[in-house]
């Protein structure tokens, strides 16, 4: 491989930038956390994690879409930000036991327990759930939000090369000025009162000093980490395919799991939304063929500077809500579309009953707890404590799969 010259690095750098850009910026949005933090503890998360996996393994941290629904639960239920906050944190931590008991059984444990049949369905789950967010997005001005949508189907199937990597950030530029435009031609209004009064470079607004402890924000949100450490297992193989290196076996899954627990224990402390590996940067690196972590690294900084200039996150919070509705459709769908491929990809026998039941299982739980019109809850004492039907639904696959005989032999 040529050396690279820093200059060039700065350029890949901000390239993977640019990448994870639209899709960790959405999840604030959604949910209501800062985008500007997010874009702060995406950033520093990213070097945690670098810094946690001996500097070896080029992958960016960003914002989690899996736990779009508990937050939104949690904050329609009356939770403040800093106790959502701990709640991520939680979700870290979850992410640290999981590490602590690879580190002593081995990575085959991580494998036998999150299998395709397993994680397939979940990933369905996530998409699925999602689906009546986009949708609620979306119904506000469909107009705007099909221009959007549509933008980033051309640059998603007709685009080339690196371009072809970035459809949601062109969708989001497509539909920022054609909502613009039409808000020059109707009634519709753009929200540009936080762009005007915005500072250029200030320091953001973080929930350090108002986190609150509540049990049932903890429990509705960390359990969401099993679902992410599948994410998290697919996204770190298929990091290694691309670079040609096994890191499972080194630095190890371990502390990859731990890189990515501590990086969303500090931005659930920061006040942003919880991290996980990006796919996104993963194509950058296939397209570009450039492996080095250093460019990585200079990606964390370009996101940690954006986050200090208000103006910036500002300009994000005037995007009107059916922009997010027509990325969102896209993304969500995809990622129940992923669900299905990692079933095929994995080679999943679905004349066994056995994997009929454990994935009908993951279904109906994750899915019919989700939609369920007064959420589950267990109640203890005074205290009644909301339960996730995504956490739900892979936690009973998992166990399903453990104890129903059949299961394919995995190796360490």
């Amino acid at each position: 491989m040529e050396q690279l010259t820093n200059e060039r690095r700065l350029a890949l750098g901000l390239q993977h930038m640019v990448a994870m850009f639209g899709a960790t910026i959405l999840v604030p949005l959604i949910t209501g956390l800062n985008p500007s933090v997010a874009l702060i503890s995406a950033g520093i998360g990213t070097l945690i994690f670098h810094l946690v996996t001996k500097r070896m393994v080029p992958v960016f941290l960003g914002s989690s879409f899996a736990f779009i629904p508990p937050i939104l639960a949690a904050a329609g239920g009356g939770a403040t930000f800093g106790e959502i906050g701990i709640g991520i944190f939680c979700a870290g931590l979850v992410y640290l036991a999981m590490s602590g008991l690879v580190m002593l059984i081995g990575p085959g444990f991580v494998r036998k327990i999150f299998p395709p049949l397993v994680t397939g369905p979940v990933i369905v789950v996530i998409g699925v759930t999602l689906a009546p967010i986009a949708i609620g997005q979306a119904e506000g001005v469909w107009i705007i939000a099909i221009v959007t949508l549509l933008a980033t189907i051309v640059a998603a199937i007709w685009f080339k090369g690196l371009f072809k990597m970035l459809p949601i950030l062109t969708g989001f530029i497509v539909g920022f000025f054609f909502a613009w435009f039409w808000s020059l031609v109707t009634d519709f209004s753009m929200p540009f009162d936080a762009l005007r009064s915005a500072d250029w470079i200030a320091w953001p607004s973080f929930v350090t000093g108002d986190l609150g402890f509540d049990w049932n924000v903890i429990v509705l949100i960390a359990p969401i980490a099993f679902v992410t450490m599948i994410e998290h297992v697919g996204d770190i193989l298929a990091n290694g395919r691309v670079v040609g290196k096994d890191f499972f076996k080194e630095p190890g899954v371990h502390r990859t799991l731990m890189g990515d627990g501590l990086a969303t224990s500090v931005a659930g402390l920061l006040g942003g939304p919880p991290n996980t590996t990006y796919s996104e940067n993963t194509g950058v690196l296939a397209v570009t063929q450039v492996y080095d972590p250093v460019v990585l690294r200079i990606a964390a900084v370009f996101a940690i500077a954006l986050g200090f200039i208000p103006k910036f996150g500002g300009l994000l919070l005037t995007v009107p809500v059916p922009v997010l509705g027509g990325l969102s459709v896209v993304l969500f769908g995809m990622i129940a579309a992923v669900g299905l491929r990692t079933l095929v990809e994995g080679r999943v026998d679905f004349k066994k009953t056995r994997n009929m039941i454990i994935a009908g299982l993951i279904l109906v739980f994750g899915l019919g707890v989700s939609g369920l019109s007064t959420p589950l809850a267990i109640t203890f004492g005074d205290t009644s404590i909301q339960i996730s039907g995504l956490a739900l639904g892979a936690v009973v696959g998992v166990i399903a799969n453990l104890i129903i005989p059949g299961a394919e032999k995995v190796e360490d």
